[in-house]
């Protein structure tokens, strides 16, 4: 796995100090310790980190084909690059490595901008053209590696697989942009294609742009990128239960297989859920040696599945390494913080950041069960979401709406009592449309938190956008009208890779790992997107069709047991251990300069939190995480309370 970075003059050819642009590298060193490069020309500057894992001895970027006239630096693994290779050899171009570096190379030159579209795997890259004076960007179809670019206001282009690359350029503006802070606190990351700054944005995944010297670049650069790819949800007849079972093991067996090819020490992440577990089982199938494995427990045992972990291990007679993170495991904050660039509240980045740690000391490619939840509707709220979805059918919404609204406004919150108590959620979700009460399901904080946390001049930069926005957007262009797809849709295109995919990819890569993600194989979502939502949500069961067909591979308990996840004792964390840094932090600290929120409201949140009245530690992490995220940079903070 590697980093990429590059600036790119859009209006003419300035020379660029090589400074500048290794400087931008090197933030990124993390990414690709084995080998660097750099490559300029008037108007270009590309730089590369290596991490060897194919072709150990050749294949160093930037890369360039035989004449010097196009250039390329990527980022990830191309899985049928030898079988492109050989449709490109027959098409006369002559091979001097055995990477897929090369193969993009010579596809762009023989395919254009549709070169993405032969190639299967994890990528994102960028490809200058000397005789057609552009350059190309583009991200896989599911978004497994990041690609950041802006274009900064003396019209050069700049990109970068992380966001502290792009921030190394001294004349990058730093702005706030008020929409991604409404995103962050409903849902915990900021999703594609924004960042939190204002001209700075995240590719999308399945999509490319590209840009010309000499042409007009819009207001909008984000409305030049073109989506090649999309989930396509085309659902097909299936014959029986039995051949379903059969073609889906088929299917996930095929997508192990072909990432299983390195020159490098291989494993596989084992948390004990069904996911991790069957890529293990498929993985001891397809090869000889066992399978290297590993696992993090914890010292509480709500939080601890090790015991499935081992018991998969035992059956497949892995060579099983794991370790046990002490629960009060909270001094990654900052690191964390400058790990992710901008502010991202998923507390299970650090038990990933450990697992990825315990990985790299046995191998250097890991593949992970990342995407099971999101293809087989394996989280517990498809199954409430659709519960609520008999009822929303039955009763036409405008009855709906101030029912349920006033039974939502009266009904007290019940932190401390048994989830059927907790009937607020419920009749808020209720009064809404389908799309809008999913966004109310997943949100960190509900839109009611967020208009008591925000400032005046922070809503009224915001001037009515709401998060739940992006969700409405992918909901009017979703390829499905079946409820369950349409969740699992905006799943894909927002949690998955915003959170999901982001965790990994930043946890991973700061311990020089690279992970390989089977489930995501873009055909193998295209065949799993076509079976039909009963078999993938049967009842109250998720992942159906998948444990079903891996009743002969896994233990029982390892499949039907109840989905525990990564999970951290927030709540008990901020009672406790870090009860100073919170107050601090939040009520004392940055935040309440910002001028981006009510302060009332946070002082508010800390005491009936650490008081035991009310537990906020969802929205209080992402508090504490905006808070560490922003303190040490020179974004401007103030730029909501500005008229």
């Amino acid at each position: 796995m590697c980093g990429i970075a590059g600036i790119f003059d859009l209006s003419g050819q300035q020379t660029f100090d090589e400074s500048l642009i290794s400087t931008m590298n090197q933030t990124q060193f993390h990414r690709g310790p084995d080998e660097g490069g750099l490559h300029l020309e008037p108007g270009i500057a590309l730089a590369h980190r290596r991490l060897s894992i194919i072709d150990l001895s050749s294949g160093q970027q930037p890369m360039l084909n035989e004449d010097g006239t196009v250039c390329v630096v990527y980022n990830g693994e191309i899985y049928n690059f030898m079988e492109l290779a050989e449709q490109l050899k027959a098409k006369g171009y002559s091979f001097r490595t055995r990477c897929d570096t090369e193969v993009i190379l010579y596809a762009w030159m023989e395919w254009g901008e549709q070169c993405v579209e032969h190639f299967r795997g994890m990528f994102a890259f960028a490809v200058y053209d000397q005789k057609q004076q552009s350059l190309f960007l583009a991200r896989d179809r599911l978004g497994i590696k990041p690609l950041f670019y802006s274009i900064l206001p003396n019209n050069q282009l700049v990109f970068g697989s992380e966001l502290k690359v792009i921030k190394a350029h001294p004349e990058l503006p730093r702005e706030l942009n008020p929409q991604s802070v409404e995103d962050y606190f409903a849902l915990g990351y900021i999703p594609e294609p924004k960042t939190i700054y204002k001209g700075v944005f995240k590719l999308p995944p399945g999509h490319t742009l590209l840009l010309k010297r000499g042409e007009a670049v819009p207001v909008s650069v984000t409305s030049k990128t073109k989506e090649y790819w999309d989930v396509p949800f085309n659902v097909a007849e299936v014959l029986s239960e039995e051949s379903l079972q059969k073609d889906l093991l088929k299917h996930l067996k095929e997508a192990v297989d072909i990432r299983m090819v390195a020159e490098v020490p291989l494993g596989a992440f084992l948390s004990g859920g069904v996911d991790s577990s069957a890529v293990v089982a498929m993985m001891a199938e397809l090869q000889d040696d066992p399978v290297n494995t590993c696992a993090i427990g914890f010292d509480v045992k709500q939080f601890n599945e090790t015991e499935f972990a081992t018991k998969v291990a035992e059956r497949y007679k892995t060579n099983h390494f794991e370790e046990t993170v002490d629960s009060d495991d909270f001094d990654l904050i900052d690191e964390l913080a400058a790990l992710y660039d901008e502010p991202y509240a998923d507390s299970s980045a650090i038990p990933t950041y450990r697992v990825c740690q315990l990985a790299k000391k046995r191998v250097t490619v890991a593949l992970s069960g990342d995407g099971g939840d999101e293809n087989f509707a394996g989280y517990r709220r498809y199954r409430w979401h659709m519960n609520e979805e008999k009822l929303r059918s039955r009763l036409p919404l405008w009855f709906r709406r101030p029912v349920f609204g006033f039974l939502g406004y009266v009904y007290p919150k019940a932190d401390w009592a048994p989830k059927f108590l907790r009937a607020k959620s419920t009749f808020q979700s209720l009064a809404r449309n389908s799309v809008e009460a999913y966004m109310h399901s997943v949100s960190l904080a509900k839109e009611d938190q967020r208009d008591a946390l925000f400032s005046d001049n922070l809503k009224q930069q915001l001037d009515g956008y709401s998060a739940v926005n992006t969700f409405n957007e992918y909901a009017e262009r979703a390829p499905t009208d079946d409820p369950m797809s349409l969740i699992q849709y905006i799943d894909i295109k927002t949690y998955l890779v915003g959170d999901i995919l982001t965790k990994v990819d930043r946890a991973s890569m700061a311990h020089s790992l690279e992970v390989r993600v089977p489930l995501l194989d873009h055909k193998f979502v295209e065949w799993i997107s076509s079976l039909p939502a009963k078999c993938k949500l049967k009842g109250s069961e998720g992942k159906y069709a998948l444990k079903k067909s891996l009743e002969s591979h896994l233990p029982h308990d390892v499949l039907y047991r109840p989905k525990m996840g990564f999970g951290v004792p927030l709540a008990n964390w901020f009672r406790g251990p870090l009860k100073e840094r919170l107050r601090s932090s939040i009520v004392e600290g940055g935040l309440a300069n910002t001028g981006l929120f009510n302060q009332k409201y946070l002082e508010k949140l800390v005491t009936q939190h650490q008081s035991g009245v009310r537990d906020h530690s969802a929205i209080l992490w992402s508090l504490l995480m905006f808070e560490a995220t922003t303190k040490n940079d020179n974004i401007q903070l103030n730029a909501a309370s500005r008229s």
